[in-house]
């Protein structure tokens, strides 16, 4: 069972994405509408959805290849396929137990402990009967995913000369959240492995996409004052590279490839982002890898619970 976030896909999807997305939370509409034009931006197409898409066919491809036989479902959080429309289709089919690959490769509480929350909602709702959904382990220091993301490095750094900056980027969260996980820690560690494998011996590790207020304290620094400080340090040329995600989704594409982009070329610098990893062959393999490790079952303690939860 692949455990997304999900994403709109057409314009009239935005505002009810978005609607569950935000539900229980106190955000100004405002900020909401303020995020939507990041989707009318594209169309009102989220490309998360079609990511997920490419990345189930690669693991089915390999799966018929390589074995074992068994079939793949996919379920959301926040829009169609949702994740209890999914578990009653399982119900159907007869499904009695599934591992759970989230589309996140780090323990924090969204990309964790939140999805079991998930699906133990879910399971409430679909009731008697319901799959029993047991979660993979985070794996942000899997040999394969490593070497999707250096390769995808190599081939941006190539687009430079050798004195080119290397910023790895991943989502920013609440101070208390990550100070409660082991999020930062195993974000150091896989900059530190991708880095090392793609021969980049200086780099950063800075944060994108806040969306609290102000006076919330995030993991810091942003990608724009990151940029702006390499300015001031007279840098000419950067490679940002998104460890923080798998696909190509909103974050990436507006946060990175429209407003960092757009920074770096009105203050002169050559920016390249290299990919996500995507459906790399060596990413695709290590998600058969972790299903037929199956002792590595996430435990309840491996995402503790936020001291606070984000704000959109």
């Amino acid at each position: 069972l692949v455990l997304s976030f999900g994403g709109p896909e057409k314009p009239d999807d935005v505002m009810p994405f978005l609607e569950n997305v935000l539900r229980g939370r106190n955000v100004p509409r405002e900020r909401m509408l303020e995020v939507a034009e990041h989707y009318y931006h594209f169309g009102g197409r989220s490309p998360i959805n079609d990511q997920n898409r490419a990345l189930i066919a690669a693991v089915r491809d390999l799966l018929d290849k390589e074995g074992p036989q068994v079939p793949v479902y996919w379920g959301n959080r926040n829009w169609d396929p949702f994740l209890a429309d999914t578990m009653r289709q399982m119900r159907s089919d007869g499904i009695r137990r599934a591992l759970g690959f989230v589309t996140s490769a780090y323990s924090s509480y969204s990309g964790c402990r939140q999805y079991r929350e998930d699906v133990a909602r879910a399971s409430a709702e679909v009731g008697e009967g319901a799959p029993e959904i047991a979660k993979l382990p985070s794996f942000h220091n899997q040999p394969g995913f490593i070497a999707a993301n250096a390769d995808h490095l190599r081939e941006a750094l190539s687009h430079h000369p050798a004195s080119a900056r290397v910023a790895f980027t991943a989502h920013s969260v609440p101070t208390p959240m990550a100070v409660a996980s082991p999020y930062v820690d195993q974000l150091q560690e896989t900059a530190a492995l991708v880095a090392t494998a793609a021969g980049v011996p200086e780099w950063s590790l800075v944060y994108q996409s806040r969306s609290g207020p102000p006076t919330q304290p995030w993991l810091e620094p942003d990608i724009l004052e990151h940029i702006r400080a390499m300015h001031a340090q007279g840098v000419g040329e950067l490679v940002i590279a998104p460890i923080g995600f798998i696909s190509d989704h909103m974050e990436v594409i507006y946060d990175l490839d429209t407003e960092a982009a757009q920074l770096c070329e009105e203050l002169g610098i050559h920016m390249t982002r290299a990919k996500t990893a995507g459906t790399h062959p060596a990413f695709i393999r290590t998600i058969r890898d972790l299903m037929l490790n199956e002792v590595q079952i996430c435990r309840p303690d491996c995402c503790p619970a936020p001291a606070q939860r984000p704000r959109a």
